[in-house]
């Protein structure tokens, strides 16, 4: 069953940071990554996994999708990120610098041996072997949901640049569309740097949205707007979906293979495309 739930717009959130946890509550993203990795110094990551726990299990964050993103396993802290993940049931655990199915068996052990059945994975590709092995990832474990793109490391060991079309890394960005794809996988476009450059953040999301992503992991609450609107169907979108579902349904009555909708033919694969879009449609409309 095709999962519809909408993830525009997913919000790091350093989870160290009081103040930003208490403010995130307000905002309109999808969903929220607490994160104990990157945006936390070594002196404040069980800090920040205290308040990551407690703003999960809090309730008070409404209908986002609440994420904790865990340090890597062979730090002094992932396992215990785990465990304490666990416990307070986020929506997933996202693991960062993923670059073999091992990875994800080993969280699949740690989350089992917690006695947590039931959470979802997301994994980070970040590393170019990441990207060389994204199948073997992807096929890793079932509790595997989604791909989260991080073109921020990628490019550093690609000895590349960031460039406003992404050359660089276009073909990573493209194994990991078909490889999420070809496993039934969402997958997340990487996070833009330039928060202060809407523009720039813009052009970057319909880039994203038209090569298929699902959404856009953002670093600051001024990206969401820009992220929901590229990635989610507006009214016009919703409207045309109907008219083909309504058309197709018509021929079908007449005991037609094929609908023709403003003298394009209408088939299958467009039906289901229009039923997703409607789909999503009702589900953000709903706060789902």
């Amino acid at each position: 069953m095709e999962d519809y739930k909408p993830r525009r717009s997913i919000l790091f959130m350093p989870a160290a940071n009081k103040r930003a946890l208490e403010k995130a509550k307000t905002l309109g993203c999808d969903g929220i990554i607490f994160d104990l990795e990157d945006a936390v110094a070594p002196e404040m990551k069980e800090t920040a996994r205290e308040r990551a726990i407690a703003a999960v299990a809090s309730g008070a964050y409404g209908t986002r999708e609440l994420i904790i993103r865990i340090n890597g396993l062979e730090t002094d802290w992932g396992v215990s990120d785990v465990h304490a993940a666990a416990a307070a049931k986020p929506h997933a655990i996202l693991v960062p610098k993923v670059e073999n199915a091992e990875t994800i068996q080993r969280v699949v052990s740690v989350l089992r041996e917690a006695g947590a059945e039931q959470t979802t994975i997301w994994a980070m590709l970040e590393t170019p072997m990441a990207y060389l092995r994204a199948a073997e990832i992807a096929a890793a474990s079932d509790r595997l949901s989604c791909f989260v793109v991080g073109t921020n490391d990628l490019v550093k060991d690609l000895r590349a640049q960031h460039t406003k079309d992404r050359e660089p890394v276009l073909t990573a960005l493209g194994i990991a569309m078909l490889t999420a794809r070809a496993y039934g996988l969402t997958v997340l476009d990487g996070v833009y740097n330039d928060f202060h450059n809407l523009d720039g953040f813009w052009f970057e999301c319909k880039q994203a949205a038209r090569m298929g992503f699902d959404g856009k992991t953002l670093i600051h609450p001024a990206q969401i707007d820009s992220a929901n609107e590229a990635f989610g169907p507006n009214a016009e979108d919703v409207l045309y979906a109907e008219r083909i579902i309504a058309a197709y349904h018509a021929a079908k009555k007449e005991g037609k293979g094929v609908a023709v909708l403003d003298g394009k033919m209408i088939e299958d694969l467009h039906v289901t495309d229009a039923r997703r879009t409607v789909a999503i449609a009702a589900a953000i409309a709903c706060g789902i």
